[in-house]
């Protein structure tokens, strides 16, 4: 498929997000969505499909723990957390790189990405993304995302992109006064009929109080690491 091709898929995919309530026309996320080439960050098989509404497992592909998240699924992790342009962020769970690229558009050059990735394959895999998609601003480090990066606290906002028990305690040390960090929180597995878990939205305000929010019921691949599901 033409690079053409490709970014009339995105231009479509974008519409319909609008058309069903998930992106604001116009929006920072809107405009990120169009701009990240998503085929870049699939596995070379599935290449074709990189703007269906669906979830595609990432290297290693011997494991079904490792995913590119279905598209529509960003919006309902980034618009909660509401990034902005200068914001310090914070990834668990790098996946492709997908994710980091549409965080790095709407932080720009002012702010910083940092993703981190448990598994040495799919690290390899999402750092080689990034560079070929030109997101060599963006930092990429293989470690236990579950304990998040104290060097480069705080930050303004965290997304744990795997199902964790609980927010992992020194991601709620390294998050900002204000800040937000989301996570989906359970410890249901990767099927509907065993449970799933809360999409959950931690917010901290300036005085340091802290409310929750659920989003919706979602189903994700489990955090790996210390503070994860093992």
């Amino acid at each position: 498929m033409s690079e053409k091709n490709f970014a009339e898929q995105r231009e479509q995919m974008v519409k319909r997000y609008i058309d069903a309530n998930l992106l604001e026309e116009n929006s920072r996320f809107a405009k990120a969505m169009k701009k990240v080439p998503r085929e870049v960050f699939m596995p070379g098989e599935h290449v074709e499909d990189s703007y269906s509404d669906d979830a595609f497992p990432v290297p290693p592909m011997s494991s079904r723990n490792q995913t590119i998240s279905a598209p529509y699924t960003y919006p309902l992790f980034y618009n909660p957390l509401d990034l902005q342009r200068g914001d310090s962020f914070l990834e668990t769970g790098s996946g492709s790189g997908y994710g980091a690229a549409l965080a790095r558009e709407i932080v720009r050059e002012s702010g910083e990405v940092i993703t981190m990735e448990i598994n040495p394959e799919t690290y390899r895999f999402a750092r080689r993304n990034l560079e070929k998609a030109g997101y060599d601003s963006i930092t990429v480090l293989e470690g236990d995302g579950s304990k998040g990066h104290p060097e480069g606290v705080p930050f303004d906002k965290i997304a744990v992109t795997a199902a964790t028990p609980r927010f992992p305690a020194p991601l709620k040390e390294q998050l900002a006064t204000p800040g937000r960090i989301i996570a989906p929180i359970g410890s249901g597995g990767m099927s509907p009929l065993r449970g799933g878990q809360d999409l959950t939205l931690l917010e901290r305000d300036a005085e340091g109080k802290e409310q929750t929010k659920k989003i919706e019921r979602v189903v994700y691949v489990p955090l790996k690491g210390e503070y994860g599901l093992g």
